[in-house]
């Protein structure tokens, strides 16, 4: 199919959302903005969070890491079953109890207004960041493999993403996205079986006789039980469970979702309906990455991981059908994710920094902050984007949580010490702490992990050695959010005193 016809059915596609944005957004507010006037469906907000936890990069590089991860990417995803029911049982009651617009602003009525800023500021860096990479990623596929055939330049395909995604998000917010979600999420998820479907049959067998022939590969393995390896099943599945607490419980973007569902009773159906699909389309997502490996074999095509998947869909051994639904697939995982981004961003700015809420202007005032917020986190996510197509060189997937491993540390060594603790901190120092812990956790991944980082320099710097003798080959996974938030943690605990009747109202 020519790059054109597939270029129509992009524009389409985004036709279609800003209909549902146009009719979505009608008679909205800043309240409709920032939590859906706490009215959405809780079976809406359930099944559009299968997209915005997924993304185009979950679309991509989940099924291009199973040729040397098999899927071992699943242990991660069994953690998420039980950092999700602490998400639904712990968190989700006390942020309906203290009704929260802004979840940071749990840290200011808890531990003051430094670990307010802290938190909303490395939500910001890390939303932003990760939002972005994945932002990305789904355009450079778009470039290599439609537009650059059109002559269209990627600095204009980038502009126009983020403008459309701007159009359909500028008004309505939260109440928008929860119904954009959703139509993104079936496109997402028709796509996925649909091209498994044609894949498996286009290898000459079915569906058995895939999995057969992936088992004999090796790529079906899920628990990997070498200790040292940074993929142990036991450091997947810790780093899993803190990464869904982290990354859902206390990312903004997901639960100002959740928050904007009625009742805290339905608001912990919609997790734990949403974390039972989710491990259910992650184990869909392995089953095409093996499948993509046995169709590459069987070819002869030997590409980078996060173009597998494409160069595959869009070869001309399939129909143009097949190109269509990868293309509709892969932006429908796309837009939730970045979407909702830049709209928790304008939310957790808007709040718990500039302080809209508590602000004595009007709501025309407030709404005109609101929109120059928006548009201006519109321009970073354009200028991130640039920055990756110069420096990107490794699988996305991968940098994605070792970022979260970093930024998101602060987030959950602060919300754990204001839950598990009774204690008063420096004010002072707070912001001391919070940089110093990610700098720390970052060090001791560095030095465990030097094929991570540039191996050369590890060795230039004598490291090496030092890093043989203190983990003697033991390699840091995903649980490097737990070490920083455990020092986040000691190091908030250190500049505390005891407060016998402080109390969370």
């Amino acid at each position: 199919m020519s790059p054109g016809l597939l270029f129509s059915f992009v524009i389409g596609y985004f036709v279609l959302l800003l209909g549902v944005a146009w009719f979505t957004s009608r008679n909205s507010n800043n309240d409709s903005f920032f939590i859906g006037n706490k009215n959405s469906n809780w079976m809406l907000v359930a099944f559009g969070m299968i997209g915005t936890s997924l993304s185009g990069v979950t679309f991509v590089s989940v099924p291009g890491g199973v040729g040397s991860g098999n899927f071992y990417y699943y242990q991660i995803v069994i953690g998420y079953l039980f950092g999700y029911s602490v998400i639904a049982f712990v968190l989700i009651p006390l942020y309906y109890r203290m009704n929260l617009t802004s979840i940071y602003t749990y840290l200011e009525r808890r531990l003051g207004v430094s670990a307010h800023k802290a938190g909303a500021f490395f939500f910001i860096l890390s939303r932003t960041v990760g939002a972005t990479a994945r932002l990305y990623l789904v355009i450079n596929i778009l470039q290599l493999f439609i537009l650059d055939r059109l002559g269209i330049h990627f600095v204009v395909t980038s502009l126009v993403i983020l403008l459309l995604i701007l159009l359909y998000t500028f008004e309505g917010g939260v109440k928008t996205i929860i119904y954009t979600d959703t139509l993104q999420t079936s496109g997402m998820l028709i796509g996925l079986i649909a091209c498994i479907i044609v894949i498996v049959k286009a290898l000459g067998t079915d569906f058995s006789g895939a999995w057969e022939m992936m088992s004999d590969k090796g790529y079906t393995q899920i628990f990997n039980t070498d200790i040292k390896s940074g993929s142990y099943f036991l450091k997947h599945i810790v780093g899993g469970m803190f990464i869904a607490i982290a990354m859902t419980g206390l990312d903004q973007e997901m639960m100002q979702k959740n928050i904007s569902v009625k009742t805290q009773k339905d608001s912990q159906k919609n997790i734990m309906t949403f974390t039972a699909v989710l491990m259910v389309v992650n184990l869909l997502f392995l089953i095409l990455g093996g499948i993509l490996y046995l169709y590459a074999a069987q070819h002869g095509i030997n590409v980078a991981p996060d173009d597998l998947f494409p160069t595959i869909a869009l070869s001309d051994a399939f129909s143009g059908v097949i190109g269509v639904i990868f293309i509709i697939a892969l932006i429908s995982a796309l837009f939730p994710s970045v979407d909702g981004a830049i709209t928790s961003l304008t939310s957790c700015f808007c709040i718990d920094i500039l302080g809209i809420q508590t602000s004595t202007a009007t709501e025309k005032q407030k709404k005109r902050t609101r929109l120059k917020v928006h548009f201006t986190f519109a321009v970073v996510f354009f200028i991130m984007v640039l920055i990756f197509k110069g420096i990107n060189d490794k699988l996305i997937i991968d940098f994605i949580l070792k970022f979260a491993g970093v930024t998101y540390g602060p987030l959950l060594g602060l919300f754990a010490f204001g839950i598990l603790t009774r204690r008063v901190l420096n004010q002072r120092l707070i912001w001391t702490v919070c940089i110093i812990a990610p700098a720390l956790a970052l060090g001791i991944d560095v030095l465990s992990s030097p094929e991570w980082y540039e191996k050369k320099l590890h060795v230039e710097l004598g490291l090496e050695q030092l890093s043989q003798t203190i983990f003697h080959g033991y390699k840091i996974g995903n649980e490097l959010i737990l070490i920083n938030g455990i020092l986040t943690f000691a190091g908030l605990l250190s500049i505390s005193k005891k407060q016998g009747d402080l109390q969370t109202k």
